[in-house]
């Protein structure tokens, strides 16, 4: 079944503020809302569909590889949403605040929904890194171990932050629900809003005795090697995400994602164009009157190449498939060869005789310059 467009999805435009689609979010999960819809299926799903739009929107790194790679960008190990694997409770957890004022019980007893489902579940931040790589290490893949600094889960509590065994009691104000009701009245009579409970800050409950380690928190700095596979043909400023490995989160949450982001060392004699590869081949005068075989580089290693007689400066070849690969696809770049003479500046006298003698030969002289719009073409793009 083929995915809906997350845009459609909300309603909103590409060109959407983070506001405007928060807004259209809570539109579209009011309208199909479990608790206002009991028992429908279509309701149930689209509230699903509305959530995972909304959780690739809303954030800026998943929302720009969405609108480059659509849902092939977001999905799998790329950090995307779990979609169909994720279910009411998860979004509740994920996304409660975003209920919290509906008017209705946010976090009510829709498909027998518990009150510990309903407790607030902490999320640690995502940590952002920067890989530099070699253009030989985009052609083929790496993989790189990361040494990252972060929050970790405290080894003393086991990230519950609490000390010994039975360390909690049922927070008093929202008795173990983790948010509390206010009813008001107004002139169109009575209103109720729930709110995560401002005493356990949703959890439901509050620790007893913190743990000396973390002070409650549950987690405490420290440092991770982590391996990250980074596949072949990622250019610079891509990012890939690695689930669950940012910041732990605070009580035993759901931890944050590692964004990697890519960066690209200068190749010492090939450039990066897209996938294909530019190369500046330096002939002199004779390499390039007689032809030959000439030695270049890629990134496969050195190659050998045949340069015909009479090769004119800015002429290309083309070597196809050397150039880089694409990212998570079978296709590959060329490698483009630009053909430059080198014209000595300074020669002995028995050079400058032998040009001179040469120069009387009809071969040697010029042909006349014909009109040749790709030479003004190309002459315009280099002085834009």
């Amino acid at each position: 079944m083929t995915k809906r467009d997350y845009y459609d999805i909300l309603e909103v435009s590409k060109g959407a503020s983070q506001d405007e689609i928060k807004k259209a979010y809570r539109k579209q999960a009011l309208k199909y809302h479990p608790d206002r819809n009991p028992g429908n299926k279509d309701a149930e799903e689209k509230f699903k569909e509305a959530a995972e739009a909304y959780e690739v929107l809303s954030d800026q790194q998943k929302r720009a590889r969405y609108d480059q790679f659509g849902h092939a960008g977001v999905s799998g190990a790329n950090g995307g949403f779990s979609g169909h694997g994720m279910t009411i409770e998860d979004i509740f957890s994920q996304f409660g605040d975003i209920f919290s004022d509906f008017g209705f019980g946010g976090f009510g007893g829709f498909g027998g929904r518990t009150r510990e489902s309903g407790r607030r579940v902490s999320k640690g931040s995502n940590l952002r890194v920067k890989v530099k790589l070699t253009l030989d290490e985009i052609n083929k893949g790496v993989e790189k171990k990361l040494r990252v600094s972060k929050y970790i889960v405290c080894d003393e509590c086991s990230g519950t932050g609490a000390a010994g065994g039975n360390a909690y009691t049922t927070c008093t104000t929202c008795r173990g629900s983790g948010h509390v009701t206010r009813v008001t009245n107004t002139f169109l009579g009575q209103m109720s809003t729930t709110q995560i409970c401002p005493s356990c800050e949703g959890q439901g409950r509050i620790i007893k005795s913190k743990c000396p380690k973390c002070a409650g928190e549950g987690v405490v700095r420290g440092q991770e090697v982590i391996p990250v596979k980074i596949p072949a043909g990622v250019a610079e400023g891509m990012q890939l995400s690695v689930s669950g490995k940012g910041n732990a989160a605070r009580r035993g949450g759901i931890n944050g994602d590692l964004l990697v982001i890519i960066e690209e060392e200068e190749h010492p004699e090939l450039i990066r164009e897209g996938n294909d590869l530019l190369y500046n081949l330096n002939l002199s005068i004779a390499q390039a009157t007689l032809g030959g075989q000439i030695e270049i580089p890629t990134l496969d290693g050195r190659v050998k190449i045949k340069v015909e007689a009479g090769t004119q400066p800015g002429k290309i070849l083309r070597l196809r498939g050397k150039g880089l690969p694409e990212v998570n696809s079978y296709g590959h770049g060329d490698l483009l060869v630009s053909i430059n003479v080198w014209i000595p500046q300074h020669l002995s006298k028995e050079e400058k005789r032998i040009l001179e003698k040469l120069e009387e030969s009809p071969n040697f002289k010029p042909v006349k310059g014909k009109a040749d719009h790709t030479f003004f073409d190309r002459m315009r793009n280099y002085f834009e």
